[in-house]
């Protein structure tokens, strides 16, 4: 038959996510860290899948990293769970506690798959939107909390793409506030050198996020955790993919976990050159520079769009968020290495002073 049924209703309204990934000389849009992994560790990984056998079906819980992770934590392993990169994760939260009859809180401005992903799963959706500064409303959703209803939110602390932490206070009121599945959302907690992991003993509905995508420059890879009790841990366990890691992925991993302190003058450049970009923009009086806790600055432009295209047309990639709602003349530049901010920044006011003669 030359036909085939429709898909499922629910996704009909929904446009696949698109990280607008494009050619370009200086990849500034995608929150990576510049720097590859170090020449020696990348020696040892090799060694090491030199001696794997790709015929056997990977641990289907990578337990030798799990316990990694969870030593370094301060943790028994049943309180860890790996997944294909954060995404996986993310999904798995909305299939185990979204679903039809079910809500989710969120806070926009905030990562979109969030919402696409309670969307594809039938969940209900309760959208706070944050101040105009960008930061969390906390008034108004402890208040929606109080009323109960909420199945699960997600709090990403710093936030994609405005850049903020969430305060620890408003946390730790928010988690004392419901019985809903607490998830925050730490994907860039290197640079900001805050985590809620100190509370995972006091609050069974916390639930942690983390990558190796970010600070450990294993975005290629995909990879990424949870940390939460162990009863929580399970739930996840139920919905996700069978032998969703593979062992490539748990070897290189494993390996860049055991040498994870030979990224730390990386993360401390990167967190030095986030302040001096800063600076700079700030000194630009056609650019307004949120503060940011993460990898990245989102910065407001007249114009944006075209601003995007003109630093497009000299080789270098941001990432675009004049369109989206709450975002107007946004974009956001990921802090790359010391050539490729400098190459930002003089593009930039190029772009900027050629806009002031037209």
């Amino acid at each position: 038959m030359n036909n085939v049924r429709p898909s499922c209703e629910r996704i009909a309204p929904l446009v696949p996510y698109d990280p607008k990934y494009l050619p370009a000389e200086a990849y500034l849009s995608a929150n990576e860290n510049p720097q590859d992994v170090p020449e020696e560790v990348r020696r040892e990984i090799n060694r090491r899948l030199k001696a794997m056998s790709f015929n056997r079906y990977p641990d289907p819980l990578a337990n030798g990293l799990r316990d990694r992770i969870a030593e370094a934590n301060g943790l028994e392993r049943e309180c860890v769970l790996l997944g294909n990169g954060g995404d996986e994760l993310l999904f798995n939260i909305a299939l185990a506690w979204g679903g039809p009859g079910r809500t989710f809180l969120n806070l926009p401005p905030t990562f979109s798959v969030y919402e696409q992903n309670a969307r594809l799963t039938g969940t209900e959706i309760v959208n706070i939107p944050r101040r105009d500064d960008h930061s969390i409303d906390e008034e108004a959703v402890l208040a929606r909390v109080a009323e109960g209803g909420i199945d699960y939110l997600i709090v990403a602390s710093p936030n994609n793409p405005t850049g903020k932490l969430a305060s620890e206070e408003f946390l730790l009121a928010l988690l004392d506030a419901t019985d809903a599945l607490v998830m925050v959302d730490e994907a860039y907690f290197e640079f900001s050198r805050m985590t809620m992991r100190p509370y995972l003993a006091r609050h069974k509905n916390l639930v942690i996020l983390r990558t190796f995508s970010k600070a450990f420059s294993l975005a290629g890879v995909r990879l990424g955790y949870i940390l939460g009790d162990p009863a929580i841990v399970t739930e996840f366990i139920k919905v996700r993919q069978p032998y969703s890691v593979d062992a490539v992925s748990q070897i290189i991993a494993e390996t860049v976990y055991e040498n994870r302190a030979s990224f730390e003058r990386g993360i401390v450049s990167i967190i030095e050159e986030r302040a001096r970009l800063i600076e700079q923009l700030r000194k630009l009086p056609e650019v307004k520079a949120y503060p940011s806790d993460a990898n990245y600055i989102l910065f407001r432009a007249e114009g944006a769009g075209e601003v995007w295209r003109a630093l497009y047309d000299r080789g270098i990639l941001v990432r675009d968020f004049s369109a989206a709602e709450h975002l107007t003349d946004c974009l956001r530049v990921t802090v790359g290495s010391p050539e490729e901010n400098e190459r930002f920044l003089t593009a930039l006011k190029e772009v900027l002073i050629e806009r002031r003669k037209a």
